[in-house]
């Protein structure tokens, strides 16, 4: 009976700073604060990771300076702060942060039981692994009694479970808080394979000194979409955050980007694009911003192809293919709404 009072009482202690959030208005309390606090990785290349002067980079910090361009009207007004697997969801429910903007995989029970919202996708990602090519390991299925180093807190864990329980076989977990934590006992030796997002391992082995003596192996073993997720309750600043990412999509595919958007702004005559960038219709007003809440985005971070490229694909360090990452014109998964 106790445990049934202190879960009872637990719960209504987060629902009543649900409500404090919500009812204060995240938009609201962004512009009066004048900057965006933003949830991210505590070093993740490719998503979110400082240099050594604490500048950050990565398409999950570009996207909150996105929001913040479309808010603000000024994509440095954000303010980032670094968290751990298991602090992510804690400091979004608390409202120590605005939105959580790093790699987090968009599952039933995070979108429904932690009273969060996912906003959509930036990246579809899935578990993979990570093996020394001295081991001469092809392929997962041969894995049978490994040591594995990987984040707690996570899908990992479970996803992991589910395979080797699929397959009969055996392993033994090593879990640490911080993924360069794992990262270091997987390159001390403490166990035979690093699992994670396989976009995480591409990243993470950029920092092992020998990289070209590591494989990712083939198998994904999970789906993993990644995105950002903001509190529940608070419907005007999902739809900023969600159509954020639309626009971000939606500019690609109207072949908008960083250098044509200031002409198109002015001169385009598709209705599309117009929408978009605020020449015609009200799709600014329908969220409470202005006009140009989509121009000052592109102009700031270029739209979902320029960020991929520059942070994941072809002209970053992880040359990643873009894979189900392409929009839905090119056989990806990438889709936008229409605005009108």
């Amino acid at each position: 009976m106790g445990m049934r009072i202190c879960v009872s009482m637990a719960a209504a202690a987060l629902l009543a700073v649900q409500v404090g959030a919500a009812s204060a208005g995240t938009l609201e309390t962004v512009r009066k604060r004048g900057a965006l606090v933003c949830g991210v990785s505590q070093g993740l290349p490719g998503f979110s990771s400082p240099d050594r002067l604490g500048n950050w980079s990565g398409i999950d910090a570009d996207f909150c300076r996105a929001v913040a361009a479309g808010v603000l009207g000024d994509g440095t007004k954000v303010r980032f702060r670094p968290l751990s697997g298991k602090e992510r969801f804690t400091a979004l429910q608390s409202g120590e942060i605005d939105i959580l903007s790093r790699n987090s995989t968009w599952t039933q029970t995070r979108d429904t039981a932690l009273g969060l919202n996912f906003i959509g996708v930036v990246y579809y990602d899935g578990q993979g692994f990570m093996v020394r090519r001295k081991l001469r390991i092809e392929s997962a299925r041969s894995l049978d009694g490994a040591t594995v180093c990987m984040n707690a807190g996570t899908t990992t864990e479970l996803n992991l479970a589910d395979y080797f329980r699929t397959y009969n076989m055996k392993y033994t977990p090593v879990l640490f808080e911080k993924s360069d934590e794992a990262l270091g006992a997987y390159i001390a030796g403490r166990c035979d394979v690093y699992s994670s997002d396989q976009s995480g391992l591409y990243a993470q082995r950029l920092k092992i000194k020998d990289a070209e003596q590591h494989l990712v192996l083939p198998e994904i073993i999970s789906k993993e979409p990644l995105g950002p997720a903001v509190r529940q309750g608070d419907d005007a600043w999902f739809n900023v955050a969600r159509w954020t990412l639309f626009a971000l999509i939606g500019a690609e595919e109207l072949g908008v980007t960083s250098d044509n958007v200031a002409v198109l702004a002015k001169t385009a005559r598709n209705p599309d694009i117009r929408r978009l960038l605020g020449t015609e219709g009200k799709a600014g007003a329908n969220m409470g911003l202005d006009a140009r809440w989509a121009v000052r985005i592109v102009e700031t971070v270029g739209n979902y192809g320029e960020l991929f490229n520059r942070h994941l694909g072809a002209k970053s360090p992880l040359g990643i293919e873009r894979g189900l990452n392409r929009l839905w014109t090119q056989g990806g998964l990438h889709y936008a709404p229409p605005v009108r």
